[in-house]
């Protein structure tokens, strides 16, 4: 069997009684444990610890380090390199557990962090995966009380149940210990157009979504097609087209029956599941390809659509398609959030999903009606030979956007008078407009927010007591222009020869800053309070003698929230100009006052990161852990007091 594992002897402890979902994840969080990629099975990022303090988190050092357990196979072959680290680990019971860039299980001992054991799937032998290359983002963990086991999405496609206690396969799942995700998917090739991504557990069943090739020549691609599989035996429980086949709903929204041949469409950031009603909650991304859908005329259900679910039979009970006929990239690249609100006196169990175009979307999470108005506004049709265009587009009424929208010029930074006459000439060299501006042949259109958003997959936190939703987002603008594809395609994304026009000698044309932590009242749908993270390139030559305020560094990847009980944590590595401070790239965690929006501390370290930040208690010691580096340098870094 093509598998190795590594076992160092440990002692697991188990539950007593099995609980329910619900009742175990809240127990969870009371005793400091990290059970889900997000904290708890709502996905809120929020832990209730509050040893680290605003009084003393100026005396948070490091702890521990660990090396990644595939650094030796990443040094023997250049192309095994991993890409940036970013995992998020899980602690349960007494027990850390991570997942590495090419796919290696390891549990550590969270005092220390010494590895117990390491299982190796080899799934990276199939090849460098698809778009970000070998890249992990997290494991699921089930346990009904007296088995525990860790789920874990492959580089070849397939859903893998470990054992958490001895890091060996459980050979009753599936085919020896894995469930095959390409079933039903047509034109799937592991690694090279189709991989899994982060598994999530929802009672009795297991979701992994998957991360499908971008930018393809052709308009033939798999479809992300939902699996959930038994957690005990790995037997397919059922299957969510969300491209819809004949006779399905949403299949008259993909004219010329595009929906048969066209792909993507898949959960590649994860969902999140509530237990008292059963449901799933998935975030789906646009169709093949992202920038050009001539081929696949209509709105294209489910596509950039909030689906809600039964999760023991995969009946859809609602959806909410936040973008009709996708050509802007907008997929939804964060989990949603399960969260309670008052709005007007009323309690609301709601399901908040934040966008790439820095909406914020509140739902009752279940009958699906939007906690306040969605308005279907018309936007601008475009030019594009053979394209078709959705004549409205959603806009939230409430909360108001977190990051700026639209190339527009009350977005242009205005300093000073001369800095926005030039601003303002660099906008006229591009297409531009407000938000949903359409791409066009041949020209460069500018999307703001960027592909990458706004919000990013590092997503937000909610804080349970307060209602407060706490969104890191970056002012990242994109440049789109089409150009002829060598398929059968009639137009892919071109190359950005003008992206150099987005900045007056390095300094950005649109406002700071160029990022930020917004915090949002949800029983409001308000705004509180928003700060820049880093203070930016203030010595750019061109602000010499202007009143400056923080102006926020650009980052190289997402940027993540972690909410405690007494603060908020930013994880991300800035990426510094020459005309930032000196020690900018080295600030990779910023913890703010989570009333104030008050910078109180910027973590230095000798390394960069791109992951979500979690916490835990151990022994009576709490602790921060992220994951930094990348390639054979990428490692689990984890901070505490004296």
């Amino acid at each position: 069997m093509l598998s190795r594992v590594f076992h160092l002897p440990a002692v697991v402890g188990l539950l007593a009684l099995a609980l329910s979902s619900s009742t175990g994840a809240q127990r969870a969080a009371r005793e400091g444990e990290w059970r889900n990629y997000a904290g708890d099975t709502h996905q809120t990022k929020y832990s209730p610890l509050a040893q680290i303090n605003k009084d003393n988190v100026k005396d948070l050092r490091v702890a521990w380090r660990w090396s990644t357990a595939d650094r030796p196979l990443q040094l023997s072959d250049p192309l095994l390199h991993a890409g940036r680290n970013e995992e998020t680990p899980l602690m349960v019971n007494g027990v850390l557990y991570t997942v590495t860039g090419l796919g290696l299980v390891a549990a550590l001992d969270p005092a220390t962090g010494t590895t117990r054991w390491v299982y190796d799937p080899v799934s990276y032998k199939a090849g460098r995966p698809n778009n970000v290359g070998f890249v992990q983002r997290g494991l699921g963990y089930w346990t009904d009380g007296s088995r525990e086991r860790l789920f874990v999405g492959t580089a070849d496609a397939y859903l893998l149940s470990i054992d958490a206690r001895t890091g060996k396969p459980d050979l009753a799942f599936g085919t020896r210990g894995k469930a095959d995700l390409t079933l039903g998917i047509r034109d799937a090739i592991r690694a090279t157009n189709f991989t899994a991504r982060r598994p999530l557990v929802a009672g009795e069943v297991v979701l992994a979504g998957s991360s499908i090739a971008d930018l393809v020549m052709d308009k033939e691609a798999p479809p992300g097609y939902v699996h959930a599989f038994d957690v005990r035996t790995g037997k397919l429980r059922w299957t969510f087209h969300t491209l819809p086949k004949p006779g399905e709903a949403g299949y008259e929204t993909w004219l010329g029956n595009s929906a048969e041949y066209s792909g993507s469409v898949n959960v590649w950031s994860s969902g999140v599941y509530d237990p008292e009603l059963d449901y799933v909650y998935l975030p789906t991304s646009t169709p093949t390809n992202n920038y050009y859908g001539g081929h696949r005329h209509g709105n294209n259900l489910f596509a950039e659509t909030l689906v809600c679910l039964e999760a023991k039979t995969g009946k859809r009970v609602w959806h909410f398609q936040a973008v009709h006929h996708g050509i802007w990239d907008y997929d939804f690249p964060a989990h949603p959030i399960l969260g309670e609100i008052t709005v007007n006196g009323r309690r609301i169990k709601a399901v908040i999903q934040v966008s790439k175009q820095a909406f914020t979307y509140a739902f009752d999470r279940k009958t699906g009606e939007p906690v306040w108005p969605i308005e279907e506004r018309p936007v601008q049709k475009g030019s594009v030979p053979g394209e078709w265009y959705a004549p409205t587009q959603p806009f939230p009424t409430r909360p108001p956007a977190f990051d700026l929208q639209g190339g527009i010029e009350e977005n242009l930074i205005d300093l000073t008078p001369e800095l926005r006459k030039r601003a303002l000439d660099q906008l006229k060299t591009f297409e531009h407009g407000p938000l949903f501006t359409p791409p066009v042949e041949g020209k460069g259109t500018l999307l703001v927010p960027g592909i990458l958003g706004g919000a990013n997959w590092g997503g937000a936190a909610f804080d349970p007591e307060s209602g407060y939703l706490y969104v890191p987002s970056r002012m990242d603008p994109s440049v789109v222009t089409l150009g002829p594809s060598k398929g059968n395609m009639r137009y892919i994304r071109g190359a950005s020869l003008t992206a150099k026009l987005l900045t007056m000698d390095g300094l950005p044309i649109f406002k700071p800053p160029y990022s930020r932590v917004t915090a949002i009242d949800m029983n409001k749908g308000e705004l509180l309070w928003t700060t820049p993270i880093g203070n930016g390139p203030r010595n750019h030559p061109l602000l010499k003698g202007v009143a400056v305020p923080p102006l926020g560094e650009p980052f190289q990847s997402g940027v993540s929230a972690l909410v405690t009980k007494t603060l908020l944590f930013v994880g991300g590595t800035p990426r510094p100009t020459e005309w930032s401070d000196p020690d900018a790239a080295r600030k990779v965690l910023f913890v703010f006052d989570k009333q104030s929006g008050a910078l109180l501390r910027a973590i230095e370290l000798d390394t960069v990161s791109a992951a979500a930040p979690m916490t835990y208690l151990h022994d009576g010691k709490q602790y921060i852990v992220v994951a930094a580096g990348s390639g054979p340098a990428s490692e689990l870094i984890a901070l505490s007091l004296p």
